[in-house]
């Protein structure tokens, strides 16, 4: 069943009408408001609001592309709410909403409507999964939001394409060469070749070949943010560990600032199916794991800054500062939660970067898939996220060979995953191997991979033109020196009673390092388990010890 079937079949849940009594709860957090037939309430790419409840009348919403291009989506009737995921994100709308014949209406800003949601579980939980399916079928339409241009294959649409869908952002991509609209637009710009892609934002502006941080401030996932404004907490990378901080943290009332370098979920949401999760017994990808907990953590009022990298932590005075990778900006935070993950392992090959995103993948989501459709693929790694990655790809490609440097996948691997590989014939295993060269070329992308069995020094050279790398990672922590955070021997961050020096108080904080009010969770942590589930609940578990932080600072909330 396609999407678009799913969302036709949901079509109550998508498009629910509200009961006068409901709409009276609603009441308490809107204001009226009157329009004339044919009036804009909603512009895409610039309204910012929270929800529209319609009173009398009828709304007409449409898709909206920036290029101009226009469909309707459906015809809302009173009782009726207009809105989707943009509006709890604080972002601005993807859609148009016209008047049809004079309407009023009932519009709540986004701080209302974050209120309404938390004061209102039953009524949030229908609104909050009308948003959803919403989004979905704006995902999967691909006709509004955030217009490519560019011809196929070009390696930026990949690396642009691929952080809009982990974000969850819709786009769609136009070659020149085959669209009338996508012509025009290249003939009037005149782009350079190191000007492609050409990106249209929902708001008709058009960039040149943009980097993530213009598309996040186009979209909204990147806001202004206020160098005088004091956090509670600053949460430092979005992946389980620090979604779970957010959600925890905003929910007991502290102010929480997220930032993350690429996409909320982190590395977990590459996971194309997590079994071994607590309540998901038929598993759950790590996508729809990490999106759950977006929602969750925008609803209880949480700011999320998508990408912005942070540079260096400043410790020298309180509150402790933050400094924006890139810039000379400096947020303000009473403390801050380092969740900041590790940094994809590569290989010594000496020609590696000249093929990522032309083949050389860290990642094995649907948008990958699609490009493995009925080709042989390689993969290389013997953890659980490689064997996950495996048995996803195999339902795509005619082969998935899965190559490991130790004798088996015992040691590394969880024993469900190894059954599942060994049931699925078209994944090959090469034990006691290595890739040594990559050919192909800038044009054309990976054509060859050559790979070492280590027994015999026998090289065998395979024509593949997708390879996977899932070889670990380091952590995230070059960037802490001067803040005097300390680190093992293998640069991950000691805490607790791992970490020298301290009170007694700070030393029997087991998440706090070696830095008053800076807090360490998940993978980037010395001796943390390197599991989802460890992951949320280290997130959890900090926020009690934020709490007695602030209370021994007379700051508690």
């Amino acid at each position: 069943m396609t999407t678009y079937d799913t969302f036709k079949s949901r079509t109550g849940q998508a498009l629910p009408t509200l009961e006068a009594s409901e709409i009276r709860r609603v009441e308490r957090f809107g204001a009226r408001a009157c329009y004339r037939d044919g009036e804009m309430l909603v512009e895409a790419g610039r309204s910012i609001f929270g929800m529209i409840v319609l009173l009398s009348g009828k709304i007409r919403v449409s898709r909206y592309d920036g290029l101009g291009n226009t469909s309707v989506i459906t015809e809302h009737l009173p009782g009726e709410f207009a809105g989707e995921m943009s509006q709890i994100s604080n972002a601005p709308s993807l859609v148009n909403c016209h008047a049809i014949g004079a309407v009023e209406v009932l519009i709540l800003t986004p701080q209302s409507l974050r209120a309404l949601l938390v004061a209102e579980a039953e009524l949030g939980e229908k609104i909050v999964r009308a948003f959803i399916l919403r989004r979905v079928e704006l995902m999967e339409n691909g006709a509004s939001g955030v217009v490519l241009i560019a011809t196929p294959g070009h390696p930026r649409v990949h690396a642009l394409q691929g952080w809009l869908n982990s974000n969850g952002l819709p786009n769609m991509v136009l070659d020149p060469q085959a669209d009338e609209q996508a012509r025009a637009l290249c003939e009037r710009y005149r782009p350079l070749p190191g000007d492609m892609p050409l990106v249209v934002c929902p708001d008709g502006s058009v960039r040149k070949n943009p980097s993530t941080v213009e598309l996040g401030r186009c979209l909204g996932t990147l806001p202004e943010l206020n160098s005088n404004q004091v956090w509670d907490v600053i949460v430092v990378g979005a992946g389980p560990a620090g979604l779970a901080t957010a959600v925890y943290a905003a929910s007991e009332g502290l102010s929480v600032l997220a930032l993350e370098t690429r996409a909320y979920g982190g590395q977990a949401a590459a996971s194309a199916r997590i079994e071994n999760y607590l309540g998901f017994p038929t598993g759950i990808s790590g996508r729809a794991l990490a999106g759950r907990a977006y929602v969750q953590s925008r609803k209880f009022g949480v700011e999320m800054a998508i990408p912005a990298p942070a540079g260096r932590l400043v410790c020298d005075n309180y509150p402790l500062e933050v400094e924006m990778c890139g810039s000379l900006q400096r947020l303000q935070a009473r403390t801050v939660v380092l969740s900041c993950g590790a940094r994809y392992r590569r290989p010594s090959l000496a020609n590696l970067t000249q093929f990522e995103g032309k083949g050389v993948y860290y990642w094995a989501s649907p948008l990958e898939a699609k490009l493995c459709a009925s080709e042989e693929v390689m993969l290389v790694g013997g953890g659980n996220s490689a064997g996950q990655a495996a048995v996803f790809l195999s339902g795509f490609a005619s082969r998935v060979h899965l190559v490991i440097r130790r004798d088996s996948l015992a040691s590394t691997m969880s024993s469900y995953l190894i059954e599942r590989i060994e049931a699925t014939p078209n994944i090959v295993l090469h034990t006691h191997s290595e890739i040594v060269a990559l050919e192909g070329s800038s044009e054309d992308g990976l054509r060859q991979v050559r790979v070492r069995d280590n027994r015999d020094e026998v090289e065998t050279d395979y024509d593949v033109r997708r390879l996977f790398l899932f070889i670990g990672a380091d952590p995230n922590t070059g960037w802490l020196g001067d803040c005097g955070v300390e680190v093992d021997a293998k640069g991950f961050i000691l805490t607790g009673y791992d970490a020298p020096g301290g009170t007694p108080e700070r030393r029997q904080a087991s998440l706090e390092t070696s830095v008053p009010g800076v807090f360490a969770i998940g993978d980037v942590r010395a001796n943390s388990t390197k599991r989802v589930a460890a992951a949320v609940g280290e997130g959890a578990a900090v926020v009690s010890q934020i709490h007695a932080f602030l209370a021994r600072r007379g700051l508690a909330v």
